[in-house]
């Protein structure tokens, strides 16, 4: 079956042949959450009501229609095969919650490694990096999935650097974003690429998002992305980091309040947080921080209630982990009450 083609608006001269549209595939499965297919396709669908040159389409592993996970059913275009049987400009991938415990819709795998053969780029949306992980497409390399996967995409890929609190990653010609929303993030920079920040711009103001939003997955929260330890004594300080982030949380305090040397300490906040007790009590304090700011006070304030201390310790801290500025994250994210 022939895959239906449209030539969106072109932005050449009136007088040249219309250069070729940039083939978009997105390669829909079973189970898939359905923002991260319609996410990133209205990106590039805007992009090309907008003037630049991208064709999208939706392939399955079989060609048939899939239904997603919220329940909705996705009508394709093609067959993996059939367009990997010509050339492709960008490959897209949604994720699942399956694909997470290492189950893979029938012809899934196969269809990446076709796909990913016979395109410019790759990308994947949440968990559907397992799919390229498990294509063998992400060996060696690094990327990222939604937070509460990383360390299980880590364990499973041992070869695999995996960065916990990017949006999204770029190593070579594959990408790899966070979760769901993310896939919008990573589609804008890649338009960004191709096209420039100007449509970059223009796609962002039509969808009503930002252009390159501040931060990592670090916003969201972190007592709510850490897995409950199994160690009362390290639970017990989590709660206390949680419930007070201005007190004395140096490691030497803390492993005192453990009952446990710093060394032993260090261990089980790595063994079980994944970081070191100095991190994650940075990482609390900074999502305090960003509460405050948000709700109007000052960085003097700010610095001061979350233990972070001066003004330019927590400009540091924001500019370090954020990309911002504390004025600019709060004249961004301020709230008023009505």
């Amino acid at each position: 079956m022939p895959l239906p083609r449209s030539t969106p608006p072109a932005r050449s001269a009136p007088d040249r042949p219309a250069p070729t549209p940039r083939t978009v595939v997105m390669l829909a499965f079973e189970g898939a959450r359905l923002l991260d297919v319609t996410g990133p396709l209205e990106v590039f669908s805007s992009a090309a009501r907008l003037g630049d040159r991208y064709a999208v389409r939706i392939c399955s592993p079989d060609g048939r229609t899939v239904t997603t996970a919220s329940g909705t059913r996705l009508v394709v275009d093609a067959a993996a095969p059939e367009v990997a049987g010509r050339p492709v400009d960008t490959v897209l991938v949604p994720g699942a919650e399956e694909l997470t415990q290492g189950r893979f819709p029938p012809g899934l795998l196969d269809a990446v490694r076709s796909l990913a053969g016979r395109s410019r780029r790759v990308a994947s949306v949440c968990a559907g990096a397992f799919a390229l992980a498990g294509a063998g497409l992400l060996d060696g390399r690094r990327a990222t999935t939604h937070w509460r996967h990383t360390a299980t995409l880590a364990a499973r890929h041992p070869t695999l650097t995996v960065d916990p609190d990017a949006l999204y990653v770029r190593d070579g010609a594959l990408f790899t974003s966070a979760g769901v929303s993310a896939g919008i993030d990573l589609a804008l920079a890649l338009v960004e690429a191709d096209e420039g920040p100007d449509l970059a711009r223009e796609v962002a103001r039509d969808l009503v998002v930002f252009m390159q939003r501040p931060g990592g997955q670090s916003q969201f929260s972190v007592p709510a992305r850490t897995p409950r330890p199994r160690h009362d004594a390290l639970r017990a300080l989590l709660d206390a980091i949680a419930a007070d982030p201005a007190a004395d949380h140096s490691n030497t305090a803390l492993a005192a309040r453990a009952g446990l040397s710093p060394r032993h300490l260090t261990r089980l906040f790595r063994e079980h947080t994944g970081t070191t007790p100095a991190g994650y009590v940075e990482a609390v304090r900074l999502e305090a921080a960003q509460t405050f700011l948000a709700n109007g006070e000052t960085a003097t304030a700010t610095a001061r209630r979350t233990g972070i201390g001066s003004d330019e310790s927590l400009r540091r801290l924001f500019l370090r982990r954020l990309g911002v500025t504390p004025s600019a994250y709060r004249s961004r994210f301020r709230t008023t009450t009505r």
